[in-house]
C-alpha cells in the first residue's frame, strides 16, 4: 500500500497525492531550491521560496505565480479528524474541578494575564494538595470560588477571556 498525502494549496484547493504520483513526476532539481518540471508535455519552473518543516507549510513559486502549500500525511489527517490540531494553541476557556475538594489558595484574579503552566490555585483532595496550573496563555475572565470553598467534581472554577 502506498502512502498518500493531502495537499492544500492557497487554503482553498485540496489534492490527494500518492507516492506513485510523486515517483512518476518528471522533475529535475536545477539548483538548491529550484526545479524544472514536465507535466502533460508542459514545462514548469518551480522554486521553493519559504519552507517551515515543523508546520509543513511551504511557499512555492511556479512560473512566476506564488502558491502557499500545506502538506498533510495520513497521521496529520487522522489527528485533525479526531478534533486535534498539531501546533495550534489550546482553546480551553474554563477550568473545572477535576475532583471534589477544598480550595486552599487562589493565585489569580480577574483581568490577570497568565502563561501556560502558571499556578492558578491549590485544591486539597484526599489529604493531598494539588497545584492546578494554567493549560494555556490567556487572560482570566472570572474566578468563581474563594479560599476555603468546598467544590464538587466538574464545578466551574475559573474562566478565560
Amino acid at each position: 500500500m502506498s502512502k498518500s498525502f493531502k495537499v492544500l494549496v492557497n487554503s482553498n484547493s485540496e489534492f490527494k497525492i500518492t507516492e506513485p504520483d510523486v515517483s512518476n513526476l518528471d522533475a529535475l532539481q536545477t539548483s538548491n531550491n529550484n526545479y524544472h518540471i514536465l507535466h502533460n508535455n508542459k514545462s514548469y519552473q518551480a522554486q521553493i521560496t519559504e519552507a517551515n518543516f515543523n508546520t509543513k507549510q511551504y511557499q512555492v513559486n511556479v512560473n512566476n505565480n506564488t502558491y502557499n502549500v500545506n502538506i498533510f500525511n495520513a497521521l496529520d489527517v487522522l489527528i485533525n479528524d479526531m478534533g486535534f490540531e498539531v501546533g495550534k494553541a489550546k482553546q480551553i476557556n474554563s477550568i473545572k474541578a477535576p475532583m471534589p475538594g477544598l480550595i486552599l489558595e487562589i493565585s489569580v484574579k480577574p483581568g490577570q494575564e497568565v502563561n501556560e503552566n502558571d499556578p492558578l490555585f491549590i485544591l486539597e483532595a484526599m489529604k493531598m494538595e494539588n497545584s492546578i496550573t494554567s493549560p494555556r496563555q490567556g487572560v482570566i475572565k472570572s474566578v468563581n470560588v474563594k479560599n476555603g470553598d468546598a467544590v464538587e467534581k466538574n464545578q466551574l472554577l475559573i474562566e478565560f477571556e
